[in-house]
């Protein structure tokens, strides 16, 4: 029972980019809407599965000094995806930790249009999947809940190390600027390790404060189609949340940084290299249902500050059970 409230993981945030020369959309690496509470916990040994919804609206796009790019002043994309998942803990130890592996695959839709006058189309496909192994360990103690059926709260230390790929095999098309845009893949293989940590304290304000953060360093390959490649980008997730009986809530935020140039054919695009930057912050709750071996929690974020991306707003449901 336990392992359900260390398990809900969380978005895949899909950032667009727009540069002069393609539109490219390469994925953070992660499940849909991200990682957030309990970022570096693994649940006792056996097979858990669900799925997260994800919808999105883009609110502007930005150039490198945080101003509306004017060809696209007009742009509006909308995305609604649902991740089917499953995630399996074997019964062995490694070094002193436990080692999981998990996949998902995303799918939905996806409308909009990039230019003044251009009609909204929409696409309805199937995206890239994205596999993760992890090896964590604890170094935290488990205390009951005050609360009568809620879930014990580890409290302490726990640690993670991660590697994940989201592998191009969805739905892509380079035809045209605005059917890339709205491509649910991204023919882009992310080569993506990963660290994590979450800390529990002491019962302060209720039963529990807890910091969680989880940092990606997304490798991204060549687009074989436009050859474009993005360059490396650091994306972090994290929240501050307070454990409350079967509530967990809080505070969450996603911030991606790129400094290394995107490129065409080897060529630096101009006149910055597409670096940018990302930053998304907004609330989370999650509510845990012992009973049903089950949990659900819903995410709400906007974006704070953007360069050389789009700037966006989105919402997360996600629902777990042990099977």
């Amino acid at each position: 029972m336990y392992g359900l409230r260390v398990l809900i993981i969380a978005v895949l945030v899909c950032v667009v980019r727009i540069p002069a020369h393609a539109v490219e959309g390469p994925a953070a690496a992660g499940p849909i809407g991200g990682t957030d509470i309990r970022s570096a916990m693994l649940p006792p040994p056996g097979l858990y599965g669900g799925v997260f919804v994800f919808g999105g609206d883009t609110l502007d796009f930005v150039d490198g000094n945080r101003k509306t790019i004017p060809a696209l002043r007009d742009a509006h994309l909308s995305k609604e995806f649902a991740g089917p998942f499953l995630y399996y803990v074997p019964d062995l130890k490694v070094l002193g930790g436990s080692i999981a592996f998990g996949g998902m695959v995303p799918g939905g839709n996806q409308c909009g249009h990039l230019f003044v006058g251009e009609p909204d189309r929409c696409t309805i496909a199937v995206g890239d999947p994205y596999v993760e192994v992890d090896w964590s360990r604890s170094f935290g103690s488990l205390r009951p809940s005050k609360f009568a059926g809620a879930y014990p709260i580890l409290e302490g230390l726990t640690i993670l190390l991660g590697f994940g790929a989201v592998i191009p095999i969805g739905t892509f098309d380079a035809s045209d600027p605005t059917e890339q845009a709205l491509s649910i893949g991204t023919n882009i293989w992310d080569l993506a390790p990963s660290i994590a940590f979450t800390y529990t304290t002491p019962p302060i304000l209720a039963e529990g404060t807890e910091f969680s953060a989880k940092l990606f360093w997304n490798n991204y390959l060549e687009n074989t189609e436009t050859h474009y490649r993005t360059g490396d980008v650091f994306n972090l997730d994290f929240a501050i949340t307070e454990h409350i009986g079967r509530f967990q809530v809080g505070a969450t935020g996603f911030y991606a940084l790129q400094r290394e140039d995107d490129r065409v054919s080897g060529v630096s695009i101009p006149p910055d290299g597409r670096q940018g930057d990302l930053l998304q912050l907004g609330g989370i709750v999650a509510y845990d249902m012992p009973e049903y071996a089950s949990s659900v929690k819903v995410k709400a974020t906007s974006t704070v500050t953007a360069a050389n991306t789009v700037s966006f707003s989105a919402l997360v449901l996600g629902w777990i059970k042990k099977f």
